[in-house]
């Protein structure tokens, strides 16, 4: 919870459970976007029973986040990097703009890159 609240600047949302946190964890990236996270231990009630998740090491899915500058791009990396998390490529001019990959704590991939301009 720390972390996407330090890096990301998300809020929880949900009642909190005894330990301060609400369960499952939430967080509102949009109108239409809730990101949960359910520990490993916790995914049998998700899934179901006899429903195998991705061998250790592994990420279902590349996460991405939206921000105007490239400025803001090092400033996020930096965020992240200081509520512990890593950083797999610092910020690069790629053909699709200016990108760098970061992990949360349990290794899920973020790419942080800067905003298309508005189409007008």
């Amino acid at each position: 919870m720390r972390f996407y609240r330090d890096a990301f600047g998300f809020e929880p949302i949900g009642e909190p459970a005894e330990d301060g946190m609400p369960e499952p964890l939430m967080f509102r990236l949009d109108q239409r976007t809730v990101l949960v996270l359910v520990p490993d231990d916790g995914f049998d009630w998700v899934l179901g029973d006899g429903r195998a998740l991705t061998p250790a090491g592994t990420s279902e899915c590349l996460l991405g986040a939206g921000v105007p500058t490239e400025g803001e791009v090092a400033e996020l990396v930096g965020r992240v990097r200081d509520a512990g998390g890593g950083v797999l490529a610092e910020p690069e001019h790629r053909p699709w703009g200016c990108v760098a990959l970061c992990t949360d704590p349990d290794g899920h991939v973020w790419q942080v890159g800067v905003e298309p301009a508005p189409e007008v």
